[in-house]
């Protein structure tokens, strides 16, 4: 048997704080951009490996996940993969995806998971082989997105779905908020061991111009409070023994929206 190439990823900032990424399959040659926060950055990139863009696969329609599309479109003439629920708000859009469905990066497959919450039709890319998952701005790393379109109760049910995920799949996330987000968490889980390693961990990473991404969803079960609504110490924490995790994981919501 003939073992392909493993996944190529590069990770880069865009605009103030938004994550570009590329992943290249060096057995095809195709290489998608999962969103397109800007033009140029990713063009830089493609640049700087030699790749050529032959997909953008987008989680949402929010206008810095999106703002590069057009621009990338016209210079590449790539596919632009986009979720079903929300491709009239997306530019360009050649394919719409759901729940379930599968999308081909080359010899490369994730599968689509729908986590609305953030967004109303927001998804999030798996790539089970390559054990890694592009999960926009439903999940940060220590944090989670702001619910916007959707509700608490939905909200929490994407989250609880990635966080059954195996626990070695590798998490890039839509934003840098690492630093900030661990702030606020020790504020529900002052004694948390591993929130506090991990703490000790992107402090030096930071002083070190490093990027705090990709975490694991192994570490963020132990580390991410918005993934624990359904732990009793953190429902205690904020006052709600006892509560269904959906009300809870909305109090620490609430509170992080105050911060």
């Amino acid at each position: 048997m003939v073992t392909q190439p493993s996944a190529q990823v590069r990770l880069f900032l865009c605009l103030q704080d938004n994550y570009g990424v590329l992943v290249h399959d060096p057995s095809t040659g195709a290489t998608a951009a999962i969103d397109a926060p800007e033009a140029g950055p990713v063009e830089a990139a493609l640049q700087g490996n030699g790749w050529k863009l032959t997909d953008i696969l987008v989680t949402h329609h929010h206008g810095d996940h999106t703002g590069g599309i057009a621009a990338l479109k016209k210079q590449y003439g790539c596919r632009v993969v986009a979720p079903r629920g929300e491709a009239e708000k997306i530019p360009e859009v050649d394919e719409t995806v759901k729940e379930g469905d599968t999308v081909k990066v080359g010899n490369l497959a994730a599968h689509v998971l729908e986590t609305p919450g953030h967004t109303l039709g927001h998804i999030a890319y798996w790539f089970h082989g390559d054990k890694m998952a592009f999960v926009g701005d439903t999940l940060f790393s220590i944090g989670c997105g702001r619910v916007i379109e959707g509700n608490p109760e939905m909200m929490w049910r994407s989250l609880a779905k990635l966080r059954d995920l195996p626990g070695d799949t590798r998490i890039f996330c839509g934003h840098e908020y690492t630093q900030a987000n661990i702030r606020f968490a020790l504020t529900i889980e002052p004694n948390n061991k591993a929130l506090l390693a991990r703490a000790a961990e992107v402090d030096k990473l930071v002083v070190e111009k490093k990027l705090t991404i990709p975490s694991t969803m192994a570490e963020e079960r132990e580390a991410n409070c918005f993934l624990r609504a359904d732990v009793p110490g953190v429902a205690a924490a904020v006052g709600l023994s006892g509560k269904p995790p959906a009300e809870v994981f909305a109090e620490i919501r609430a509170r992080k929206n105050k911060s």
